[in-house]
């Protein structure tokens, strides 16, 4: 399900590792998401709090405010917020921390264990409504 349409869906990106970032930008680009890459935790969070993405993949360790915080100043600070919220590491946690993410989170994906494709088609089976 290709995201070809007047309004497309649009994702923030929030992570550090350049290569990933690109790897991501290009396989939604070519689907039709509009992307934007952030690299930075604190500017991620500012752009997330404008409300105007559908998505938001948010890696956990990226510099100036971790992901995990991230996560928890929009849950707190930004009830309205539209996006989903997509974390993605390659951080191993322990089940106590995994579990306390992902019941902030709406997804949570292991980078190491999905490709650019695969993210593609996670996020064309995402209810954005």
């Amino acid at each position: 399900m290709t995201q070809i349409s007047a309004d497309p869906i649009k994702v923030l990106c929030v992570e550090d590792e350049q290569f990933i970032s690109e790897l991501y930008k290009r396989a939604l680009e070519r689907e039709g998401y509009q992307t934007t890459i952030i690299s930075d935790g604190i500017e991620g969070l500012e752009q997330a709090k404008t409300n105007r993405y559908d998505v938001i993949l948010l890696d956990i360790m990226v510099p100036g405010l971790l992901g995990v915080d991230v996560l928890d100043k929009l849950r707190k600070e930004a009830p309205n917020l539209k996006a989903k919220i997509i974390i993605t590491t390659n951080l191993e946690q322990d089940d106590k921390a995994r579990q306390a993410i992902e019941s902030l989170a709406d997804a949570y994906l292991i980078k190491a264990e999905i490709t650019p494709r695969q993210l593609v088609e996670f996020l064309d089976h995402l209810d954005l409504k």
